[in-house]
């Protein structure tokens, strides 16, 4: 009689088919509910490039930017998808460089979010510009107009390591899908998915040499990947932490913006696989000890951003600057304090509920949890930036800042560009990762039945028994 080995991270799923049938199901037909959400997503980046197109014509005085603050909503958002890119790079490299079992069904959304998280925090520095004609300006290339970039501003610094970081995570992301890219190839009956299939999986055949070199190439790829993670928002900090600006120039703020980044990316991950395990009905692949896990990483990254918090109110109180203490004291009870507030009450305070392991595998409280999360990461963006322009030394130079409808319609767009493009992903690439799941799952065993043979001895039904035989 045959018996069924299952898998310790994946208890339901019974079978190497099972694994091929449930997630290349993801590729089929689309229903009426996707196409509503992707042309809502498609109406809204129309909408945003409308917005940004009348910018361009009109000038820079659309938006609500000016002097003193001349970083606000476009800054704030571009800092807020770096952060977001950053969860992928982590679940993909950094978990599987320390076998975490419990990443397989997870990090392909995780890295497809890095890759379209980066997309959209690029468009927001060539916003910003005014004139994005000219955003070639920071490539650092020999040129005829003999005018080089800056290579002590930090700025120039954002281009290297937010171009490098897209580089290497669309790398990582397009080599870990070839093997599952050749299954849907030769499970799709669709002309224009064959070719297509076909194209991206480089005539991958399963061979033992091919999965030799993958896996070679596949560590190499995480090893490098990895630096990134620490990198890539250290250097977005020294955006801020190079100035002399109130509320800026402090050394926390690497380590504080990279727990940041992952805190929101994690929070990001678990809002999207959610409704996509709900949808496609992926329940045994997204199990809740998954959820328990990036949860338990989600609660340790919040208490690391909220001490963050809470040692920038020190400090300011602790250096006796009567700027730095009257920035902190100003985002507390000043004009923005409603703002503040939020970043705390979202960031700090609600993720505490984390400690309870029911909420952690809640799946509708902890959707709710990072929604929330997700809003205050935001505004955590949006309050070290306007704070503190608007805040500055000299108090004749003060001025409150409010987002004009075109800075808020771009927010909007950057959101309905991500989703377009997400959505766009889960049903032409496979959202879960094939391969890595069969390798957690052992294949079904059948045994013969037979009785016990003189010699033997009394370990042998128990040694049968142990390997699923009857």
């Amino acid at each position: 009689m045959a018996k069924t080995i299952r898998s310790e991270t994946h208890p339901d799923v019974t079978g190497f088919a099972a694994v091929n049938r449930d997630v290349l199901k993801l590729l089929g037909k689309p229903g009426r509910g996707y196409f509503v959400l992707l042309a809502v997503a498609v109406a809204g980046v129309g909408i945003g490039l409308l917005a940004w197109g009348n910018q361009i014509v009109t000038g820079f005085g659309m938006s609500g930017l000016g002097s003193p603050v001349g970083w606000g909503v476009y800054i704030t958002t571009f800092v807020f998808w770096v952060g977001i890119a950053h969860s992928g790079t982590l679940i993909s490299a950094v978990l599987y460089l320390f076998r975490a079992r419990w990443r397989q069904s997870i990090y392909r959304t995780a890295e497809a979010m890095t890759v379209f998280a980066v997309m959209t925090a690029g468009l927001f520095p060539i916003i910003h510009v005014g004139r994005p004609w000219l955003a070639y300006y920071l490539l650092p290339y020999p040129n005829q107009r003999g005018i080089w970039p800056n290579f002590r501003s930090p700025l120039l610094w954002d281009v290297f390591a937010v171009s490098t970081y897209f580089t290497v995570s669309a790398t990582f992301f397009l080599l870990g899908m070839i093997p599952d890219i050749a299954a849907a190839r030769d499970a799709t009956t669709v002309p224009w998915r064959k070719k297509l299939y076909t194209a991206l999986a480089f005539g991958w055949r399963g061979t033992e040499r091919e999965w030799r070199h993958f896996t070679k190439a596949y560590l190499y790829l995480a090893a490098l990947a990895t630096p990134l993670v620490l990198s890539v928002h250290s250097v977005v900090s020294w955006d801020f932490a190079m100035s002399i600006v109130p509320g800026w120039h402090t050394t926390i703020f690497a380590p504080y913006f990279v727990a940041g980044a992952i805190f929101s990316g994690l929070a990001m991950v678990i809002t999207l696989v959610i409704p996509l395990r709900k949808v496609f009905g992926l329940e045994a692949y997204f199990t809740p000890r998954h959820f328990d896990a990036m949860a338990k990483l989600v609660l340790v990254t919040s208490m690391i951003v909220f001490y963050a918090y809470l040692t920038e109110f020190f400090m300011a109180w602790y250096s006796f600057e009567t700027p730095e203490r009257a920035i902190f004291w100003n985002r507390i009870t000043g004009d923005y304090w409603w703002a503040t507030w939020i970043m705390l009450t979202c960031n700090g305070i609600i993720p505490m509920l984390l400690w309870s392991p029911k909420i952690r595998r809640n799946i509708p409280a902890l959707f709710t949890i990072t929604i929330f999360i997700n809003i205050g990461m935001w505004f955590e963006r949006f309050v070290i930036i306007v704070t503190s322009l608007a805040h500055e030394y000299e108090p004749w130079q003060w001025r409150n800042y409010a987002p004009s409808p075109t800075e808020l319609i771009l927010l909007a767009f950057s959101f309905c560009w991500f989703f377009m493009w997400f959505l766009l992903f889960i049903r032409l690439l496979p959202a879960v990762s094939v391969a890595e799941l069969k390798e957690v799952l052992p294949p079904p065993l059948r045994f013969r039945r037979r009785e016990a043979r003189p010699g033997d001895g009394a370990e042998a039904p128990a040694r049968r028994a142990r390997a699923g035989e009857e």
